[in-house]
């Protein structure tokens, strides 16, 4: 349920507003086009939308702009904490949840969405919460991600070579730590469960997901 990573958010909230500006050479490479991507998100979300792993709310911000409904949830108590505390988050509640336990939903969803989280779901965990997502979906619905992803086994070895030759050390530790999923694999999982989705590159780590439920 990727809540053994909490220990990790909660020691990065502070700086993780910093880390997404580029300031990490790190993560950088990671990181960039993080606004665009967000903005991505945001504009192809519907108007009722729940976001897992909300985190410092950089996300929820950009939905709340666009004049979006935003179910937010976050396990990390010093996540929220950060996110609570921006002024144009004021209004929205965040939620002490994770992908897969969270309270019920009392209200019609039209989009799930998520940014840089996926990853902390195995992949037996990932083809649950898809099939668990459909159900929570209106009719032709459909979940967004934004997350860091690889074509293969071999790309991700490549990319994984590169960090430790650049002697990125902590960015090498994490690729082989979480649970980075194959592109492949998520289309799989999607089309299994009624998605036809479409796949779009940001950066060197990260593509954009965008899985509509087909109407039956």
């Amino acid at each position: 349920m990727g809540r053994e990573f909490i220990p990790i958010f909660s020691e990065w909230a502070k700086q993780y507003d910093e880390t997404v500006k580029g300031k990490d050479e790190e993560y950088r490479e990671v990181f960039l086009h993080y606004p665009e991507l967000l903005a991505n998100i945001a504009e192809k979300a519907g108007d009722s939308v729940i976001e897992f792993g909300s985190g410092t709310g950089n996300l929820t911000l950009e939905l709340i702009r666009r004049k979006k409904t935003v179910f937010a949830i976050e396990p990390s108590a010093a996540m929220r904490q950060v996110a609570e505390a921006k002024p144009g988050l004021s209004q929205v509640t965040f939620i002490d949840g994770d992908m897969e336990q969270f309270p019920q939903i009392n209200f019609t969803i039209d989009t799930i969405v998520s940014s840089y989280v996926f990853h902390h779901l195995n992949e037996t965990e990932k083809q649950r919460v898809i099939k668990r997502y459909k159900a929570l979906l209106s009719e032709g619905g459909k979940v967004i991600i934004g997350d860091t992803m690889f074509l293969s086994p071999e790309h991700k070895e490549s990319i994984l070579r590169k960090a430790i030759k650049a002697n990125h050390l902590r960015l090498a530790a994490d690729l082989q730590r979480e649970y980075y999923p194959l592109i492949p694999d998520i289309e799989t999982y999607f089309r299994a469960n009624g998605y036809t989705s479409r796949f779009k590159q940001i950066n060197a780590f990260v593509w954009l997901v965008e899985a509509r439920g087909e109407k039956e």
